[in-house]
């Protein structure tokens, strides 16, 4: 039965990770939840992935940051907001069916939410020298 765990976690793991790279590049789609939740499920399944994974690119400017300093700097949610609501504009204008506008309308209201009450805002200086000191 541990073996079927360590794989049900693996795979959802590396679908966790998948699907926060994709976020990368679709501001619809949340990155940092997505990495933490590959994170989480990488460091019980396998370290050595897991170790992988905090060594990256994509974790490193999406993740450490946010879990070392403990939030994001102001200028960071409003791009985030503001490029997230860009996109759900065009696809609300795209698609043209109300049941779409709800929820992205549900949607946006969340990203709102998420960043202005339960993401704490922190000062830019903070991230900055939590990456100085990974840098070191």
């Amino acid at each position: 039965m541990r073996g079927l765990a360590r794989s049900l976690q693996l795979a959802g793991a590396w679908a966790s990770f998948a699907t926060g790279c994709i976020g990368v590049f679709v501001p619809v789609l949340p990155t940092t939840p997505f990495l933490l939740l590959a994170a989480f499920l990488f460091a019980r399944s396998s370290p050595r992935t897991h170790a992988w994974l905090c060594s990256t690119k994509v974790y490193q400017r999406y993740v450490a940051a946010f879990k070392q300093a403990g939030g994001i700097p102001l200028p960071t949610k409003i791009r985030m907001v503001g490029v997230s609501y860009v996109m759900m504009g065009i696809s609300a204008l795209v698609v043209q069916k109300p049941l779409v506008w709800v929820i992205l309308g549900c949607v946006a209201i969340f990203l709102l939410y998420l960043m202005a009450v339960r993401i704490p805002t922190i000062e830019q200086n903070r991230v900055d020298r939590v990456r100085a000191e990974d840098a070191v």
